[in-house]
């Protein structure tokens, strides 16, 4: 996964754990693709200390995400439910053949979605 795109999903789900500085600060770097330079200047640190902050974020977030794995559930279930959605194309154009094996996938996929909840 791209980094930035990586950054942004760890702080979609785990963002509010950070302290107000640390959000800002990674907001900017993440969401408004300000550079250190720039970020050090609006918040009034050194760019190494905004360096830090950001290393310091990314860890902290990837940590969470080792831990509670929110965003790998997340990504499964979506999977799941785009496999639904395919099948529901499929059943809508009668391209599903037997419709017991079709009701079988559907029961089955729904049913792995509420096990994870």
């Amino acid at each position: 996964m791209e980094k930035i795109v990586e950054q942004g999903l760890l702080y979609d789900f785990y963002g509010e754990l950070l302290t107000a500085h640390q959000r800002q600060i990674y907001e900017s770097i993440v969401y408004e693709n300000l550079s250190l330079s720039e970020i050090a200047e609006e918040q009034g640190i050194t760019r190494q200390g905004v360096h830090d902050i950001v290393k310091r974020c990314d860890k902290a977030l990837m940590g969470y995400e080792k831990k509670l794995k929110l965003i790998a559930r997340f990504q499964k279930m979506k999977e799941k439910i785009q496999e639904i959605d395919d099948l529901t194309k499929c059943y809508e154009r009668n391209e599903t053949g037997d419709k017991t094996v079709y009701c079988q996938k559907l029961r089955y996929l729904s049913a792995e979605i509420l096990e994870a909840l």
